[in-house]
């Protein structure tokens, strides 16, 4: 059956990967600032800015049968270096946002209708220098696992928390040889994650083939949340 799907942040990385994957057997609606990269996919834009716009209700269909929230932030700090205002803007956009997105859509989703989410494995697993993130992405679970309580069984919501991902936003991570090689070694796959690797278990969350899968936070990260085998 073809769905109208909604991603807010489908332009690049992850969301741009789960667009890819969609847009030839659904109607997939994308909300992002940029669209630079939309142009050789049928996909209908909706130019947003999660943290400073809403989302305009008439470019959107009348009913919703799956949605992927996929801003987020990576900043990398010991917790001294790091202002109340960090902790505010990273939970405004990953976060409050995201509420504010679900808050508006809700009316439209449909019955049997998914929600997608995104964390990180450092919510679960502790890691210096992830305070300020992980706290914002921690709030992003507490809600999906309560959204699903508080929709079953009209609506499924899960949440999927990565590892490093080979992203735009991993850049300052990835960008030579030996931090890549470093940060790979880390995980027991010995690899960092692709955008693939992410959205092909967001465009399985999305489709009939999860309709007894609700409430949960999965791991895509390479084994390091849960294998020592260094």
């Amino acid at each position: 059956m073809s769905k109208n799907i909604l991603l807010i942040g489908g332009s690049h990385g992850i969301g741009f990967e789960m667009a890819k994957a969609l847009y030839s057997d659904h109607t997939v609606y994308i909300a992002s600032r940029t669209n630079e990269e939309l142009y050789n996919l049928d996909v209908n834009y909706i130019s947003f800015d999660a943290t400073t716009d809403t989302l305009d209700e008439a470019q959107l269909p009348d009913v919703i049968h799956g949605f992927a929230y996929c801003p987020g932030s990576i900043n990398l700090k010991p917790l001294k270096m790091l202002s109340l205002d960090v902790f505010k803007e990273e939970m405004e956009l990953n976060f409050f946002a995201l509420v504010n997105v679900v808050k508006t859509i809700m009316p439209r989703m449909a019955e049997g209708a998914s929600m997608v989410f995104f964390s990180t494995v450092a919510v679960s697993t502790g890691m210096p220098f992830h305070t300020s993130v992980a706290a914002a992405k921690g709030a992003i679970e507490g809600f999906a696992k309560s959204l699903a309580a508080e929709y079953a069984p009209k609506l499924r919501v899960n949440c999927i928390a990565p590892s490093l991902v080979d992203t735009s936003l991993a850049g300052r991570l990835l960008n030579n040889d030996k931090k890549r090689e470093l940060m790979s070694q880390r995980h027991p796959l010995k690899r960092v994650g692709i955008s693939e690797d992410i959205a092909n278990l967001a465009v399985f969350l999305l489709s009939d083939k999860s309709t007894w899968v609700t409430g949960q936070v999965l791991g895509v990260d390479g084994g390091i949340s849960t294998l020592n085998v260094n």
